[in-house]
């Protein structure tokens, strides 16, 4: 935490994975470390943002491919630029339920936009921010589904489509293994509480308090 920014951590994973749960818990460990911690999400965390979040999850009207990620897209340069930068600006650790990995995983293997396209785009939207550690909490399609509580537009999507997120996700971690940690989230949330502290703590160096 010695650097001149603070920490970005983004949380990823299919639906159901039980990343809000999760990144309240880390926030709450981080804090007993001494850190200030900003709790964001995508789609969302600023005003434009948020308005953008509703068309994405529940319109009733069919987004076609480019403008669905166009419009996520729109969203990640506003919470960039007005929630994420300013706190690590501040050298708060920055908490985000999902990022711009989202996008590879859904809009890319999902859906099947080209990839070296998507990240020129979300280049540009982000300005070239990475987060420095990424955890996926992988859990098995058919649970994560079962879980899933706060059904949107995406609930509608087929199994198979599901399926190829979840790869997505797994090949993402498997190609940039330095920044991503990859949890079994179909355990209990006390099991996945521990293994995401373990995780903070090795790859952050900070203290176990």
């Amino acid at each position: 935490m010695s650097g001149r920014r603070g920490i970005f951590i983004t949380l990823e994973g299919p639906e159901g994975s039980g990343k809000s749960t999760q990144a309240q818990i880390v926030a709450d460990f981080l804090r007993s470390a001494g850190q200030r911690v900003l709790i964001t999400a995508e789609p969302g965390g600023d005003p434009i943002a948020e308005q953008i979040r509703a068309i994405l999850l529940h319109s009733d009207s069919a987004i076609v491919p480019e403008a669905e990620l166009l419009l996520y897209l729109a969203a990640r340069a506003q919470h960039v630029r007005h929630i994420v930068l300013p706190a690590l600006e501040r050298r708060d650790v920055v908490i985000s339920d999902r990022y711009a990995d989202s996008s590879f995983a859904y809009q890319g293997y999902g859906r099947g936009i080209d990839l070296a396209k998507l990240r020129m785009l979300n280049d540009f939207a982000t300005g070239g921010l990475v987060p420095d550690l990424t955890i996926l909490l992988d859990v098995p399609v058919e649970l994560g589904l079962e879980r899933q509580k706060d059904r949107n537009r995406f609930e509608a999507e087929s199994v198979e489509f599901h399926r190829k997120v979840r790869a997505g996700f797994l090949d993402l971690a498997r190609l940039e293994p330095q920044r991503w940690v990859v949890i079994d989230a179909s355990q209990t949330p006390e099991e996945v509480a521990g293994r995401m502290r373990r995780a903070v703590i090795e790859r952050l160096q900070l203290e176990n308090k």
